[in-house]
């Protein structure tokens, strides 16, 4: 039987940068505004790089950022072929708030120190 000192054990939490590092992954988002399409994936991928090993809590808010970007651009793009029989129309705008909304809580949450998991999110990286 093995006895575990529960007193010992250690709970940490993000640090200050990591949660700082974490929050702008979520928000490198918006960089799709000013260059659509690609924008969207390159503002997280390249945060997610360059943080990633440097503490685990932006390794994995730096992946939920880029799945999620990667669902909306799916999403978008769903949308664009079905503008072709008008039902796209509204839905990008519905895409398109739902994922300004998404993103700031994200980015709120990431600052806080609590990891956030999108809704209806494909997790293509793992």
């Amino acid at each position: 039987m093995v006895d575990i000192d529960q007193s010992r054990i250690e709970v940490t939490e993000p640090d200050r940068d990591a949660r700082m590092w974490a929050m702008i992954a979520h928000l490198a988002g918006f960089l799709g505004y000013f260059l659509p399409v690609i924008g969207s994936l390159i503002g997280p991928l390249i945060i997610w790089q360059l943080k990633k090993d440097l503490h685990p809590y932006v390794d994995e808010q730096g992946k939920e950022a880029l799945n999620f970007q990667i669902t909306v651009l799916i999403a978008a793009l769903v949308c664009l072929l079905l503008m072709l029989v008008a039902i796209g129309f509204v839905l990008i705008g519905v895409v398109v708030v739902g994922a300004v909304v998404l993103m700031i809580i994200a980015a709120i949450k990431a600052n806080e120190g609590v990891p956030y998991r999108y809704p209806f999110c494909l997790r293509l990286i793992k």
